[in-house]
């Protein structure tokens, strides 16, 4: 016989009566219930109803309207690289939501989560072209638009059909590789009423299974017997938190750690076995590292062109002969780019816990590789001493590597500094020295210009008690100024430091070396072909924002901590000698053009 507790009218006792809701009502309340704390987004026709919703719980949920739904999309993708935890977004129908694929599609490249709340028309409306229907051949059809971009696209078309709909979509959110979901609510499902049970979230599923662990001990012999191993952490080592076990793996292993551009941070770059980013824009010992190591440990890490010198041989990576441990939760990732020794599918963090407990059974005291961590000692050095005079030019307009060591000496280390895209990008991955995870924010797989220059107010609500720092060229921060206005609406305090060298350098710097001259990358009077550069101290003051122009490179410091100690939105102007390029230790190639060879080993003198 049953229990009385077994008997299905006691399980009813316990379940909520349904209770009448609004269909914005239920998104709202279980938002609250995921314990989101803000809504970013721009209002329309089609989200009203939502919007509504939001007023009446705004003491619960704080919304905050920006100028642009990019900037929403942005915002939200920062917030979940600082707090790990997703918050949402929301737009209208038509042209709103339509601004919203380019930062999904940066935040589906990072691997970065947020929920996209997209308005659509009445479903009554469906098929009729009202007012904004995205689809002149399939009904209501935003989802098409952004289906490559999102890890799943909800269409509820009753009201009945969103508690399922938002506890599945945090499902996605939370468990698995990160990445955006969508829900496309249509007007009428916003505001009619239906009687349900708002459910409870479901408890965190834990995501942590070591790979086989077979493999991992063969992994470690391999490391063990290694002359010249080199570990590789990608952007997995920052979502999967992997920096303090990553250390204690160093303690027992002295081995030396490279990263990928994307995954600066997981290990302190100041500290004696880090050797910086590979590829491309990677500081000459990080490369002479990846490609000269006999044993290669990368987890989480995705190798793809900037990273790897665009996969040619020799350049960052000679894989073989240098034999690959591939350490990954996807196992799309491993062996996509090169052909793994031991490829192994597992949690790095949980791997990771697995090889120091076999590590301490096996060696009685550390393993160093004295030898080949001096070797690359002396690369670093060389890498210093040739950068040394540069950081400390007073010439105007500014050299970059000025601009960046005068950064490095006034930012504070607990300050979140993030950096748009453009050739100042190419300059931070080369130069700057990031401290701790989550201390550096980049937009890196889909390199959306303005990630930085909005993203940066959500990172700093993510982290209200660091200094948050954007490093925006002139070229990216013209794509979205409006961000400033937000700013000071909400009074969310940030400095905004705009590289400007007049013009989209780093394509311009491209067109010179492969064409030999540059068209459409200058800001420029076209009619005399004289360099134009907007006032962005003016700008910013028209918005309500402080601002200065630094005249004088001896004045970058003390404008830079100036900015951070007034704790309010500040515009740091910096004009950039625009000639300058970052000095190549790695390359990259554009088939059918020809790729370029590394300028350092010349330049410091190395090939005499």
């Amino acid at each position: 016989m049953k229990k009385p507790a077994d008997h299905p009218a006691s399980n009813a006792a316990a379940t909520p009566a349904p209770k009448s809701y609004k269909g914005a009502e239920i998104m709202v309340e279980y938002l609250i219930k995921e314990k989101v704390p803000y809504l970013f987004g721009v209002c329309g026709h089609g989200n009203i109803g939502f919007l509504d919703a939001a007023a009446k719980a705004a003491d619960r949920i704080t919304t905050i309207s920006v100028h642009h739904e990019q900037a929403a999309g942005y915002m939200a993708d920062a917030y979940y690289k600082v707090k790990h935890q997703p918050v949402a977004t929301y737009t209208s129908c038509g042209p709103g939501s339509c601004n919203m694929p380019v930062a999904l599609a940066g935040a589906m490249m990072d691997s970065s989560s947020f929920l996209a709340i997209t308005g659509n028309v009445p479903t009554t409306q469906f098929n009729r072209m009202p007012f904004q229907e995205t689809g002149r051949y399939f009904q209501g059809d935003f989802p098409s638009v952004i289906r490559p971009l999102v890890k799943k696209s909800f269409q509820p078309t009753r009201v009945e059909m969103l508690p399922l709909a938002m506890k599945q979509a945090f499902g996605l959110l939370r468990t698995g590789r990160p990445g955006p979901v969508n829900i496309d609510v249509p007007l009428n499902v916003f505001q009619e009423s239906a009687d349900v049970v708002i459910p409870d979230p479901d408890p965190l599923v834990r995501q942590g299974s070591p790979g086989n662990l077979e493999a991992l001990d063969q992994a470690l012999d391999l490391l063990l017997t290694a002359k010249r191993p080199t570990i590789l952490v990608g952007q997995g080592g920052l979502i999967g938190e992997a920096t303090e076990i990553l250390l204690e793996f160093l303690k027992l292993l002295r081995i030396p750690v490279v990263t990928s551009p994307n995954g600066k941070g997981t290990i302190d770059e100041t500290s004696e076995l880090s050797f910086g980013p590979i590829g491309r824009n990677g500081p000459y010992a990080a490369n002479e590292a990846a490609r000269n190591a006999d044993v290669l440990l990368a987890l989480g890490c995705s190798f793809d062109d900037r990273t790897t010198s665009a996969w040619i041989n020799g350049y960052t990576l000679t894989i073989p002969p240098t034999k690959l441990i591939q350490i990954d939760n996807d196992p799309s990732e491993i062996g996509r780019n090169y052909p793994t020794h031991i490829g192994i599918v597992g949690d790095i963090t949980a791997s990771l816990e697995v090889l120091v407990r076999r590590a301490r059974e096996k060696i009685k005291s550390p393993k160093t590789y004295e030898d080949w961590i001096a070797r690359l000692r002396d690369c670093k050095k060389v890498w210093d001493d040739y950068q040394k005079p540069f950081t400390e030019s007073d010439a105007m307009p500014v050299r970059p590597e000025r601009l960046l060591q005068s950064l490095s000496n006034v930012i504070p280390q607990d300050a979140i500094f993030a950096t748009d895209v453009g050739v100042h990008h190419n300059w931070v991955v080369q130069l700057w020295k990031a401290r701790r995870a989550r201390h550096l924010l980049q937009s890196w797989g889909f390199a959306s210009m303005g990630f930085a220059t909005c993203g940066i107010l959500g990172a700093k609500l993510a982290q209200p008690e660091s200094p948050a720092i954007a490093v925006v060229g002139d070229g990216s921060f013209m794509m979205t100024p409006h961000i400033l206005a937000t700013a000071v609406e909400y009074e969310i305090p940030a400095v905004w430091v705009v590289w400007n060298n007049k013009g989209y350098c780093s394509i311009r710097d491209m067109q010179l070396g492969m064409f030999g001259q540059e068209h459409a990358t200058s800001f420029q009077i076209e009619r005399t072909k004289q360099l134009h550069s907007t006032d962005f101290v003016m700008l910013a003051k028209s918005m309500g924002v402080d601002g200065k122009l630094v005249e004088r490179a001896s004045d970058l410091e003390g404008i830079i901590e100036t900015a951070i100690k007034t704790n309010k939105p500040y515009l740091v102007e910096v004009p950039v000698d625009r000639d300058i390029r970052p000095v190549g230790t790695g390359t990259w190639e554009l088939p059918p053009i020809p790729h370029g060879e590394p300028n350092f080993r010349t330049l410091a003198g190395l090939d005499k």
